[in-house]
Parts: C-alpha cells; structure tokens; sequence
C-alpha cells in the first residue's frame, strides 16, 4: 500500500535550515501502532499524518517515540504540502488537532501564517536539578508545561551544552531557553525534549507559542522578530493577538518519495 511522503524544512526559505517534518497524506486513519512505526522511521523530529474531513483535515503529529499534543512547525510543513502539491487553493487551511482548530494561510509575500493558542507561562520556583541539567543557572524560571529558563543575553543561550539525560528526566513537557535578542531579531531561543526523543529542535512552533505572550508583555508590543539559535536554525515573525499566537514563516519542499507498506 503505497503513501506519498513530503519532507519539508519549515521556517526556513532554503533547504537545509529550520526544522525538517515528515508529511504523510491519507485517506484514512492506520493503526495507530503504524503511525509511530512511520515516525520512527522517518525519525524526524516530528511526523505529520492528515486526512480529509469535509473543509478542514484531522491532524495529528508524531515524534520517534511520541504522539504530541502540539506541533507548530509540522502543521506549517502539512500547510505546504497541501498549497504546492496536493492541490490546495483555498485562502487557509484549517485543522482539527489534540490542540483544537488550527490554521495556516498563505501570505502575499510567499510565507505562511500559523495560527496557535497562546499558552501562558507562570513563574515558579524552579528545582535545582533545572540549573545543574542546563549547566547554567537561568534569571528566571517559568511554567507552561514546558519549562522556560531565561538568560541575561543571547551569547549564554548559544553557549548551553546541557546534559540531556538529565533535562529527561525533569517532570515537564520539554525545556524551553530564552534570552533577547541582539541586532536583527527580538529574542532568541533553543527548545529541549529528550523525554519526546527530541534531543534539541531545530525550530518550534509550540515553543513560540510560550515565548511570544512572554517577550510581548516584557517589550511592550505584539509584533516580535525571532530566531530559535540551533544548529540548523529557523527564523520567525510571531504576533500576539488575544489568545492566539500568529507565527509567519517559509518552508521549503527536501524532498518527495512513497512509502511502501506491506498490503
């Protein structure tokens, strides 16, 4: 049973940057023990799988080990799958997520606008097994079920080597680092879940959905400029409307290929 598979490397304009996802059209739902097999395999950080459902698609999303609550940057790659080979020319494309109704819409400036609940980050008094799994001991600490550490300035936040044994074992949705940004962008960040097996994202939609209500109540504006500073890096226009988040991006087609299941 042959199924199209798209690699996309999403909040990037060439291959090789951002964050690449797995995306596999469907008519129907497999096993769900067939999804994960196919996200293993691809083992990507995440895999999304989209089936047809009236005017929207059900959406869900898989890392290696994991299905995941929320995905920004593999929704934003299945939004470019559907508008630049499958067909799509609607003015957005809507899915029924864990998450709820997300959409993307196509910009006319050739990027794609996401659209995320914002998700609130609390202050909390962080255990010291926090600061000893990062190697380095954060201003201020918050909880969003992802932890949020954030750093006196971008440099520290590219220099963290953390021990990812440890930051598994902490009791929260993945570790989130922070700092503002120098020259080009507002803020910068890195995103860590080795629980998930995500060792550390390239790019995060979910992440910015923390990070966008955290940095527009510091700065004093909506309308922020970012950079997830990993190894592959991603940037992104992020935009706090109310409850929801808007991120904008590019992405770009990796690669096009079939995968061949046994009947």
């Amino acid at each position: 049973m042959p199924l199209e598979l798209f690699q996309i490397d999403a909040f990037s304009a060439r291959p090789f940057g951002g964050n690449p996802a797995a995306v596999v059209p469907l008519d129907a739902w497999l096993p769900d023990a067939t999804l994960q097999a196919i996200a293993a395999e691809n083992n990507l950080s995440e895999t999304a799988f989209c089936v047809p459902a009236g005017a929207a698609w059900q959406l869900r999303w898989f890392t290696p080990t994991v299905e995941v609550e929320l995905c920004g940057h593999a929704t934003l790659a299945t939004a470019h799958a559907l508008y630049t080979h499958l067909g799509y020319s609607g003015a957005e494309a809507l899915f029924d997520t864990r998450s709820g109704r997300l959409s993307v819409r196509r910009c006319a400036d050739g990027r794609l606008e996401l659209d995320l609940p914002a998700r609130a980050a609390q202050p909390f008094a962080a255990p010291p097994a926090l600061a000893a799994a990062l190697g380095a001991v954060p201003q201020a600490s918050l909880d969003a079920g992802a932890w949020l550490a954030v750093f006196a300035d971008a440099a520290e936040v590219r220099a963290l080597v953390p021990d990812l044994r440890a930051l598994a074992r902490l009791p929260c949705d993945g570790v989130i680092v922070t700092a503002a940004g120098s020259g080009a962008v507002d803020f910068v960040s890195r995103y860590f879940a080795p629980h998930a097996g995500i060792d550390e994202d390239p790019v995060t939609g979910s992440a910015h959905a923390v990070l966008t209500p955290y940095w527009a109540a510091r700065l004093g504006r909506g309308r922020l400029s970012a950079r997830q500073v990993s190894a592959r890096g991603g940037e992104l226009d992020c935009e706090l409307d109310g409850a929801r988040v808007r991120l904008r991006g590019h992405a770009v087609t990796y690669l096009r290929g079939v995968i061949e299941l046994p009947d």
